[in-house]
């Protein structure tokens, strides 16, 4: 019992997650800026920003419901960090696993945008309240393409567990190349929850400010960029877990090795997309995920059915 508390507060808990959240943000930055020819952040920067927000005061607006405002942030650095206890990094299983825990994952993934729709929406501050409803807008428009690409390879492999998922993946290498479809779909999906570019809809600041995050500021706005950055990094763990699981049960040190790099590679293509992509407007980005993303997934599920009652 003591050695799990251990492991949920420091390592592979909340301060791992916190300190290598920052390190992925500067190379998210840092990568985005090189690709368009800029010099990017220096190393420290996220680290800057959390310090400096936190040594801010916490201002309320006077028209905002106070509990539900200083909540959301809490409630949504709860919900990712919860839910990288469920996703196998560097071992075939997580700190936590069970039957279904797939469920359980893209469910605690969800509470983030969530969080951000009602943080917005309760600000009751105009550009906070249509930062909000683009929020849920978006959702709707990338969750089930998300879903559908990680439910293919688990249909293949016959499991709902994540961990089991990745441990038939590991001895069966070759099926990989046959989740392309999936991957490329998770990624472009991931990109619409991280709401990074093309997807930065709700916090278009050319429009709205900061869409739901106008009213926030002090340690209420680092938790909110915090659990962002631990949400690419859970997200990118969940990519690298469900359609890169080679590794996984060597050496510790060699899988710690080798999942740093494969969540470094999923940040380093996710950076890629940004620089390739400009904003779309949210009826772009709704028909965008309903008319392609979608039928790719549902194509990758056909695949994966077929693959299964033909060779396995």
């Amino acid at each position: 019992m003591a050695v799990q508390i251990l492991e949920i507060i420091i390592f592979p808990g909340f301060l791992f997650l916190t300190v290598f959240a920052m390190i992925a943000e500067y190379l998210d930055r840092i990568l985005y800026a090189r690709f368009q020819n800029r010099k990017g952040p220096p190393w420290f920067q996220p680290f800057a920003d959390f310090i400096k927000l936190v040594a801010k005061e916490d201002i309320v607006p006077e028209c905002a419901n106070p509990f539900v405002f200083k909540l959301m942030p809490i409630l949504a650095l709860a919900s990712v960090i919860t839910a990288s206890f469920y996703i196998p990094m560097w071992d075939n299983k997580a700190l936590f696993s069970f039957e279904g825990d797939i469920i359980v994952i893209v469910y605690l993934l969800t509470i983030p945008t969530i969080s951000f729709f009602l943080g917005g929406w309760y600000s009751r501050s105009l550009y906070a309240t249509i930062g909000a409803m683009r929020n849920l807008t978006q959702l709707f428009a990338y969750e089930v393409p998300l879903f559908l690409a990680i439910l293919s390879p688990a249909i293949l492999a016959h499991t709902w567990s994540l961990s089991e998922m990745t441990v038939f993946f590991n001895n069966h290498l070759w099926l990989l190349p046959f989740n392309i479809i999936g991957f490329a779909v998770a990624l472009i999906a991931l990109l619409g929850k991280l709401e990074k570019v093309p997807f930065d809809i709700p916090e278009a600041e050319t429009e709205i400010v900061a869409g739901s995050f106008t009213e926030y500021s002090g340690r209420l706005l680092a938790f909110f960029r915090m659990a962002i950055d631990i949400e690419m990094v859970v997200g990118a763990s969940l990519v690298a877990a469900v359609f890169l699981p080679f590794g996984l049960g060597l050496n510790p040190v060699l899988g710690f090795i080798l999942y740093i790099l494969k969540v470094v590679f999923v940040i380093f293509l996710l950076a890629l997309l940004r620089s390739v992509f400009a904003r779309l407007r949210i009826e772009q980005m709704m028909d965008f995920c309903w008319k392609y993303l979608a039928p790719a997934a549902f194509l990758q599920i056909v695949v994966c059915v077929i693959l299964k009652g033909v060779l396995l």
